[in-house]
């Protein structure tokens, strides 16, 4: 963070952290504050502001700006995940997803509970899942919706008569025919 500050914010940065001992106080300092919060969530609030501001930012724009967490890593809220989850049509695999995380906490939470019971019941549910996937998402995991493998067109494997006949005598018989 602080070497991205010194190339965005040269002038500033030197006059800020002139010699050596100031530099170490600040950075003890910095991380003290900064304890609670994954380096890669620091690392990208500091970005973020690098984008938006001409001024060396200060710890507390740095802790706004990682207390926004899940926007800067293209996350949306809980909310909005959850309503999205509750609004995706079928296939669940196939929508086009704001965010990765929002299917797998829709997976995990449930599809079924989440479409037949009450958002008092169902979204804390998901809020819990999606806030560990965030939490991966944050620490720099990727996530993938896996797609599966079509079925082939035709099916190479002949069974010799013997067989077929066998398979449908035991279908008949499951099927009380």
């Amino acid at each position: 963070m602080f070497a991205e500050f010194e190339f965005a914010y040269h002038n500033q940065y030197h006059k800020a952290f002139s010699d050596s001992e100031s530099l170490a106080i600040a950075k003890k300092y910095w991380l003290s504050v900064l304890e609670n919060y994954l380096p890669t969530q620091i690392v990208q609030a500091a970005k973020a502001l690098i984008r938006s501001q001409e001024y060396l930012p200060s710890v507390a724009a740095i802790l706004r700006a990682c207390e926004q967490g899940t926007d800067l890593f293209g996350l949306p809220s809980a909310r909005e995940a959850y309503l999205e989850a509750c609004s995706a049509p079928s296939p669940k695999r196939e929508h086009q997803w704001s965010h990765e995380a929002v299917y797998y906490a829709g997976k995990s939470a449930g599809w079924f509970l989440l479409a037949n019971e009450s958002e008092s019941t169902t979204f804390p549910l998901f809020e819990y899942h999606y806030a560990k996937l965030c939490r991966l998402v944050m620490n720099g995991e990727q996530l993938d919706i896996e797609q599966p493998d079509a079925l082939p067109d035709k099916i190479e494997v002949k069974l010799d008569k013997d067989e077929t006949r066998a398979r449908i005598a035991r279908m008949k018989k499951d099927l009380g025919l």
